[in-house]
């Protein structure tokens, strides 16, 4: 009997249990879940301690309560008029990009219904869909559950380079999607525009269509790393389409409020997937969000400087503790390597770290295919990603219980 969809899916973000044949949470989830338990400090999931602008959330709530904005009915499938106005403005002024908002610019219940819809789209069962490892997890899922096979590269310490002449290398006939995340998640590395080019040419090439995930966009940790939108890459109009998010952008993760753009027929083609999951969602947060884009009042300079300072923080925390550690240009996270205290993978150093210790960080391998999980030479079972979106006493206490178990 084949196997069923939902368990392909799980599967295919290493949440499957075939002992059982359940559904596992995430390990985001199992993170948190374990911090919790142990009263821990929890440096896996990825959320900010604080929340957005004080005048994003106002404008949210006054939607909701007034009549200033929108109602609390349906809103339009494809978005707000002037809330897809407010993203093709936003990639003007950023990127130099020109969208036509009437039929360029998708809304969407967060990046990750805008990922599902994308695959669902344009990844055929039977097909290959690339990807760079390690990976978002909901990757591995959704092509999972189109039936389509994920195929990867490696990103390689310490720089976490796209390996360009891999990537050629690994497009066969049967590869329909190339899925780039740049800036990338877990490793902060930001892909250069030579290589978004090489990228979109391959996919050109190849007849693939490429889904560039930038949810970290306004995470950037260093300006000399230079992030560009894929759609400002000559020819990816024709390839490519790209997805962003309020919710890291404005550190109001729960909102999901997410956005696909490209040309007029790619994003039709993935608003033939997108109506018929939440069809509409969040038209007070589609409100909010429309004034942020428009004029974020300086809260990504302020936002990044923080986050820039927590990476600083946490990173020189792990590195004096003894564990080699790969600084981000980009982003929520830092990676270590554990081998330098430690003979275990990082999956089994994770677990005595939050029952010991009371620090919860994730495993990089939760986030590769089960070949790299099962191969103890590859360095991708050794890297921890921790998360510094936190609160400097956090992270200054997360650093002491973890040097303090250390000895």
């Amino acid at each position: 009997m084949p196997t069923p969809p939902w368990a392909r899916s799980a599967a295919g973000a290493n949440t499957y249990d075939a002992a059982t044949a359940t559904v596992l949470p995430t390990i985001y989830e199992r993170t948190t879940a374990a911090a919790m338990t142990h009263g821990g400090i929890n440096l896996g999931q990825g959320f900010p301690d604080a929340d957005g602008p004080q005048w994003l959330r106002e404008a949210a709530a006054e939607a909701i309560s007034t009549n200033a904005g929108p109602t609390n009915q349906y809103s339009p499938g494809p978005g707000f008029p002037w809330f897809r106005e407010a993203v093709a403005a936003h990639q003007r002024r950023f990127y130099g990009v020109e969208l036509d908002p009437q039929d360029q610019v998708l809304h969407t219940t967060g990046a990750t219904e805008a990922i599902a819809a994308t695959i669902l789209a344009f990844a055929p069962a039977g097909s290959e869909v690339l990807a760079f490892e390690p990976f978002y997890d909901s990757y591995g899922a959704i092509a999972a559950l189109a039936g389509a096979e994920l195929k990867t590269v490696p990103l390689r310490a310490p720089e976490f380079r796209p390996d360009i002449a891999a990537l050629e290398a690994a497009v066969t006939e049967r590869t329909s999607m190339i899925l780039v995340n740049s800036p990338h998640n877990p490793t902060g590395a930001v892909f250069t525009r030579e290589e978004l080019e090489a990228i979109v040419g391959i996919a050109a090439a190849g007849g693939a269509v490429v889904m560039s995930d930038e949810v970290y966009e306004h995470l950037m940790l260093d300006d000399a790393a230079g992030h560009s939108t894929i759609l400002s890459i000559p020819g990816a109009d024709q390839v490519a389409v790209a997805i962003g998010s309020a919710g890291k952008s404005f550190s109001v993760t729960g909102w999901k409020v997410g956005w696909v753009t490209g040309s007029a027929r790619l994003v039709n083609q993935v608003r033939g997937v997108k109506q018929f999951t939440t069809f509409c969602t969040g038209g007070a947060y589609q409100y909010a969000v429309a004034q942020g884009l428009q004029d974020d009042r300086g809260f990504f300079a302020q936002n990044q400087a923080e986050l820039r300072a927590g990476r600083d923080l946490l990173a020189a925390g792990l590195a004096e503790a003894g564990l080699r550690v790969f600084s981000p240009d980009a982003g929520y996270f830092v990676l270590a390597d554990v081998r330098g205290v430690t003979p275990k993978t990082a999956a089994e150093f994770a677990a005595e770290l939050v029952s010991a210790a009371g620090v919860g960080a994730i495993p990089v391998s939760s986030l590769t295919l089960p070949s790299t999980q099962h191969n103890p030479e590859d360095e991708l079972n050794y890297l921890l990603r921790f998360a510094f979106c936190k609160r400097h006493d956090v992270l200054a206490d997360a650093i002491g219980r973890l040097s303090d178990w250390l000895g």
